[in-house]
């Protein structure tokens, strides 16, 4: 897809269910075979990479070999040759000790995995991440994750600004704080910017207008800008483009 404003290569990723609970959306892909199918869709209408988290046959989260080999596999029999990442959140394993040994006994790899600055274990998930070749997303909440950010050494695939507030406004502001210390820092770096229910889309829009990549899914909002809910995770990523193309 294109950056109609600039003609410039914009990604959309495509965050097809989160850690929402199964049955909070009526389409919410939760089984390796529901997410391949979303994926398939998602791409069609126009992402260019997928962020899901993996679940168990109960539907919880989970970092086990088995259960984010079953929906990379799915999802890259779905869709070959798209990059596909996954979550390590604290959530899905508290202990980051557990969570970093979790990851090194992956033996079927995502392209890349997000992780949140703000959470303890955090350079040690990044490092068996780089360890084991795959990508590293650093997950930014405010400006004093940047800073933490900019003090490690571990190379990256992209930061994701992800302002976790409802006030819109407020959100805004923290783009503003964690831009300015990835100038001085890091301004190299790919930058993705996202925002979550209420902010999905003012976020969506801002990151057309500062020159970011940016996703869209379940994950992020089950609403599509009118406030009507989006059928699918492919109607929010057409709808994200056609977002982009009225910036």
């Amino acid at each position: 897809m294109t950056d109609k404003r600039t003609d410039t290569f914009m990604l959309v990723k495509a965050c097809l269910n989160g850690n929402r609970p199964p049955g909070a959306h009526p389409n919410l892909p939760v089984s390796p075979e529901e997410l391949a199918a979303e994926a398939r869709a998602a791409i069609a209408a126009g992402a260019g990479a997928l962020h899901v988290h993996p679940r168990d046959a109960e539907g919880r989260e989970g970092l086990e070999p088995s259960v984010i080999a079953a929906a990379l596999d799915a999802i890259r029999e779905a869709c070959p040759g798209v990059p596909v990442g996954v979550s390590t959140g604290a959530w899905i394993i508290p202990d980051p000790t557990q969570r970093v040994s979790a990851i090194r006994s992956w033996e079927v790899l995502p392209d890349f995995a997000s992780v949140n600055l703000s959470e303890e274990g955090h350079e040690a998930v990044m490092e068996v991440l780089v360890d084991k070749g795959v990508g590293v997303e650093a997950g930014v909440w405010s400006a004093a994750d940047a800073e933490r950010l900019a003090e490690l050494s571990v190379p990256l695939l992209r930061v994701l600004i992800e302002p976790m507030t409802g006030d819109c406004a407020a959100a805004e502001r923290s783009v503003d704080a964690i831009g300015a210390v990835l100038d001085e820092h890091l301004p190299t770096v790919p930058r993705l910017l996202h925002g979550q229910g209420a902010c999905a889309w003012p976020l969506l829009r801002l990151a057309v207008q500062r020159g970011y990549d940016t996703r869209i899914g379940f994950e992020d909002t089950l609403e599509l800008p009118s406030g009507t809910q989006a059928e699918s995770n492919a109607a929010l990523v057409r709808a994200a483009w056609r977002e982009i193309g009225n910036v």
